[in-house]
C-alpha cells in the first residue's frame, strides 16, 4: 500500500520556503523547474492489487508524482508511506525500491550494459542476489517479457529493435520482482503493433501475476479499459479520483482542463445529443463493444 498525505513538492525548496503555503491559491503551480510548485497538497491511497491510472495535461505533475512512490524524490512538505513506512528517510527509500519498480518513459534510453544479460542482471546484483542464481533470474525476467533468453542474452541491447529494447528495460525492473510496477507512458513512441503487445504484457502482469500497476497515460481509452481507478491531476492538484465512469461522467468538465473522454463515450455523447436513445452500459461507461451493441439495439427499436 502506498499512501500520500498532503504531499507538496517544489523544484526550488528555498524559494518555496519564502512563498505562500502550498495550500494557498496565490502560489504559482506547475511542474517546470522554472516554476515554483510541481505538486500541491496531494492525498490518496493506492491499494495492493489495483490497476491505478494517472492522467492530466502536460505539466500537471504526473511524472513528479510517481517519482515520489519509490523515494526518488522526497516531498517538500507532507509524507509518503509505503506499507506504513515513511520513505523520506534515504535508507527506507532504498529498501522500498526493490518492491516498487519504476519504468520511465522511453526506458530503452537507460540501457547501458554491453550485453542484455548484464543489463537485466544489474538490479538484482545491486540488491545482493547470489551470482549462482543470476542466470535463473535473468531467464525468468526475459521470458516474462517474451524474449528468448538464449537468443538475446549475449547480444548488445543496442543491436535490438526499439520494441525489444523496451522489453529488455522492462525485464531489468521485473528481475527485482517488484510488488508494484510504475509505468510512465509505457507505450509512448511505439508503432501500433508494438503498442498492442506492450499493453497486453502490462495486462498480463496485473491480471495473471498479481502485480499492482500504476500507469501514466495520455490515452483515456487505455485507462478507461484497464484501470480500476484514475487519478487526474490539474496544475499539481488532485482534480478527480475515482472509477473511470466517475472520472469521465462530465465531458465538459474534463474538456475544461484539457482532458478528453474515451472515444466510445465521446461518440455516445454525440449520439445522445442528437436524440438517439442509447441504453446505459454496465459500469456506466461505453466501450467499443458496448457502444456497438447499444447502437444496434437502438436501430432495432426504430424499425
Amino acid at each position: 500500500m502506498i499512501e500520500f498525505r498532503n504531499v507538496s513538492y517544489s523544484y526550488d525548496p528555498a524559494a518555496a520556503a519564502k512563498a505562500p503555503d502550498a495550500g494557498d491559491a496565490q502560489a504559482d503551480w506547475g511542474n517546470s523547474p522554472d516554476e515554483l510548485w510541481a505538486l500541491r497538497d496531494v492525498s490518496f491511497t493506492l491499494n495492493d492489487g489495483e490497476f491505478f491510472g494517472i492522467a492530466g495535461h502536460t505539466g500537471s505533475g504526473k511524472s513528479t508524482l510517481v517519482q515520489h512512490m519509490n523515494g526518488l524524490v522526497a516531498p517538500t512538505s507532507g509524507t509518503v508511506f509505503v506499507d506504513g513506512v515513511d520513505i523520506s528517510d534515504k535508507h527506507a527509500a532504498s529498501r522500498v525500491r526493490a518492491n516498487v519498480g519504476l519504468v520511465f518513459q522511453y526506458p530503452e534510453h537507460q540501457l547501458f550494459a554491453s550485453s542484455v544479460f548484464d543489463d537485466v542482471a544489474f538490479g538484482p546484483r545491486n540488491m545482493g542476489c547470489p551470482e549462482e542464481d543470476m542466470e535463473r533470474i535473468v531467464r525468468e525476467a526475459l521470458q516474462t517479457v517474451d524474449l528468448d533468453f538464449d537468443a538475446v542474452r549475449a547480444r548488445s541491447p543496442f543491436e535490438l529493435s526499439g520494441g525489444q529494447q523496451r522489453r529488455v528495460a522492462f525485464a531489468g525492473v521485473l528481475a527485482m520482482h517488484p510488488r508494484t510496477l510504475i509505468l510512465d507512458e509505457p507505450a509512448a513512441g511505439l508503432d501500433p503493433e508494438g503498442r498492442r503487445e506492450l499493453l497486453a504484457l502490462v495486462r498480463r502482469l496485473h491480471g495473471d501475476m498479481g502485480v499492482t500497476v500504476v500507469m501514466i497515460s495520455h490515452s483515456m481509452d487505455d485507462l478507461a479499459v484497464m484501470a480500476d481507478r484514475i487519478l487526474v491531476l490539474n496544475q499539481g492538484s488532485v482534480w478527480a479520483l475515482g472509477a473511470p465512469a466517475e472520472v469521465f461522467a462530465d465531458a465538459q468538465a474534463c474538456k475544461s482542463i484539457g482532458l478528453d473522454v474515451p472515444a466510445p463515450q465521446r461518440f455516445a455523447n454525440v449520439l445522445k445529443e442528437r436524440g438517439v436513445a442509447l441504453p446505459q452500459p454496465a459500469g456506466g461507461l461505453f466501450t467499443r463493444e458496448s457502444l456497438v451493441e447499444a447502437i444496434a439495439a437502438a436501430y432495432r427499436g426504430r424499425r
